[in-house]
């Protein structure tokens, strides 16, 4: 069995046992130096009458106590069966078409800036968001593990009083405001569907406050 078949079934059983309810696809992009899963058509009952309810942030409560239990199982089962040793895993959720994405990046390696046709450009609509919500990164890099998917990190994002905060203990409302903020500027300030010549699916973001660190991942359509 290929490996990315072996991770999709594995995590789709993962997230049947946690949720109640599997995804009905999960697409894997996998290199030496990250494993991005596009998990599509992903949401239970009791999720659905949340939203039904707009109750958002409940339901992203629940999403983010539940991912925090199979984080530690998903990174461990990559580990044994493939290999791969995730040092930090990030994940988001489109609320609006019941997508999501998990990303794990390897410990081991330092991924450098691929210079792609159009990076120059993707950065700098990227550092330009940035700006806008909180500041300049202090190094951007990014890459394609394939033709789907094109992954963004940013390194030195956060600004004084977003420390203070997750100081206090307000990581997960400001991770909520953030996400809501960005997301908004992502979809309204970028233009990678131009840039590159291909329709834009989705994006994700997430933010490891510890390490001053966010991995943003655009998703397109397989033309």
């Amino acid at each position: 069995m290929k490996k990315e078949d072996l991770i999709a079934g594995y995590t789709g059983k993962l997230l049947r046992d946690r949720f109640g309810k599997g995804p009905e696809s999960i697409y894997v992009s996998a290199d030496d130096y990250a494993v991005a899963l596009h998990i599509r058509n992903f949401l239970g009952p009791v999720e659905h009458f949340l939203l039904s309810q707009n109750e958002e942030q409940s339901f992203r409560q629940i999403r983010e106590l539940l991912m925090k239990s199979l984080m530690p199982e998903l990174k461990q089962f990559l580990l044994n069966e493939t290999g791969f040793d995730a040092n930090e895993m990030y994940y988001d959720w489109g609320i609006h078409n019941a997508s999501g994405m998990i990303v794990a990046l390897a410990a081991y390696a330092e991924r450098q800036s691929e210079h792609y046709p159009g990076w120059e450009e993707a950065h700098a609509q990227i550092v330009a968001v940035s700006r806008r919500v909180q500041k300049e990164p202090e190094r951007i890099y990014s890459w394609w593990p394939n033709r789907r998917t094109l992954i963004i990190i940013r390194e030195g994002i956060l600004i004084p009083i977003e420390k203070e905060l997750i100081a206090l203990g307000y990581d997960q409302i400001l991770k909520s405001t953030k996400r809501k903020i960005e997301k908004r500027h992502l979809e309204l300030d970028t233009d990678f569907g131009r840039l590159f010549g291909r329709e834009v699916s989705d994006f994700y973001v997430d933010w490891d406050f510890q390490l001053d660190k966010s991995t943003i991942v655009f998703t397109f359509n397989n033309q």
